[in-house]
């Protein structure tokens, strides 16, 4: 199955510096399939017109197609309405309208805001903001010495005061699957909401929004197989329905007089200006890809590549891993003795192979591990055992390279 998935990425079919492409930061940004090259293509050139607007041939089809790849994200998630799906430019823009819009609006002077240490600075920001901005407190669930959450740290931290827990499903550095249901439990029964960055579980697992409870959601398209630019964001209606756009303009109004304005139903309210149509489309047509493929068979790939890339790995001598050692997403963060990340990941690149290097945008887990940055190699669908022996054999070449400093 791998090598027909890998057959439909153009990308990589090339060599990096003389070396056949291994692409291994696919937390940062997955490569995109010939399907979703040719949906954002076509668009271009046969739907190409602004949505909602005009009543022509093009911008019907336009507004389909834009609104169709809505109710793909919605039954992706399982959404109950496409009405609870706002598009935006990714995982970032959603967390920050929930953040400036929602939180500013419920939290005041003595609340609390939930969170933890290993959050991506995405869902770590806003939130210090909207603290900042109305006198909240800010509070850290305690990380177990492998990175993990305990329920009942959770069930300690969260009290009545708690307005908001904003957590990751799944840690970009660790690679930990939090316990987002039973986090979304004990939220609920103090009146809080449950906040969840999607970035890292939405290309890898199979979500269900109404499963886990969770009161928003938010997801970039870019890191499972769609354009850069589009996302969305998941909440439940009436949360939605009670909070104010933060950006204003055109297609979001109901009404505009001289002195006040109104706003239109869900979603479009939240949806200011000329939309990220063609980013809409191609996420679509990814969705329809990774469907095609089934999620399950995706996470269970990624888990076996993860599990030998762990055990491979261990075996060389003086490489720290970090996070659990049981993976269900294909992500694993490492140091290789002494020698800088960047200096691993450039040695890395002399051989074709692409990974990440330095602070993941997770500076305060970065002290908690006590170190200033590591080096992440991360998996996904088209990625294959082979992908794995290449980067062990580098890691080992680079050790021997840097010799004492390892």
């Amino acid at each position: 199955m791998i090598a027909s998935v890998r057959k439909q990425f153009p990308i990589l079919h090339q060599e990096i510096n003389g070396h056949p492409l291994v692409y291994l930061d696919n937390a940062a940004t997955s490569q995109k399939p010939q399907v979703v090259i040719d949906a954002v293509k076509r668009y271009y050139e046969w739907e190409n017109s602004n949505v909602h607007r005009g009543v022509h041939t093009l911008g019907s089809r336009a507004t389909d197609a834009y609104e169709g790849a809505r109710e793909k994200v919605a039954r992706f998630i399982n959404a109950e309405s496409s009405e609870q799906i706002i598009f935006t430019r990714g995982t970032t823009t959603a967390l920050n309208l929930v953040a400036s819009s929602y939180a500013r609006s419920v939290c005041g002077p003595g609340d609390e805001i939930v969170l933890t240490e290993m959050e991506h600075h995405s869902n770590l920001i806003p939130w210090q903001q909207a603290a900042l901005a109305v006198g909240a407190t800010l509070k850290y669930i305690p990380l177990q010495p492998d990175g993990s959450i305990r329920v009942e740290d959770v069930e300690a931290i969260v009290t009545e005061r708690t307005k908001v827990v904003a957590i990751a499903y799944v840690s970009n550095v660790m690679g930990i699957v939090h316990p987002v249901k039973q986090i979304a439990e004990i939220a609920h029964r103090h009146g809080a909401v449950v906040v969840v960055d999607g970035a890292q579980s939405t290309p890898h697992m199979k979500v269900d929004v109404q499963d886990l409870d969770c009161d928003f959601y938010a997801l970039s398209g870019h890191k499972m197989c769609a354009p850069t630019g589009i996302g969305a964001l998941y909440g439940k209606k009436a949360l939605l329905e009670s909070m104010e756009p933060i950006e204003f303009g055109g297609e979001m109004i109901n009404d505009v007089g001289l002195y006040e304005s109104n706003w239109k139903e869900l979603p479009w309210k939240f949806e200011g200006g000329t939309p990220i149509i063609a980013g809409a489309v191609g996420l679509g047509a990814a969705i329809d890809f990774l469907e095609e493929i089934g999620m399950d068979a995706i996470e269970q790939h990624e888990t076996q590549l993860a599990a030998y890339a762990m055990n491979r790995m261990s075996e060389i001598e003086g490489i720290t891993i970090y996070g659990p050692r049981e993976r269900k997403v294909g992500l694993v963060t490492f140091n290789l003795g002494d020698v800088h990340p960047h200096d691993v990941a450039t040695v890395l690149d002399a051989q074709g192979i692409a990974i990440r290097a330095g602070h993941h945008c997770c500076q305060p887990l970065m002290r908690w591990l006590k170190v200033s940055s590591t080096a992440r190699a991360s998996f996904y669908l088209y990625n294959t055992v082979e992908d794995v022996e290449r980067l062990v054999s580098a890691l080992i070449q680079t050790k021997e390279y840097f010799g004492d400093a390892t």
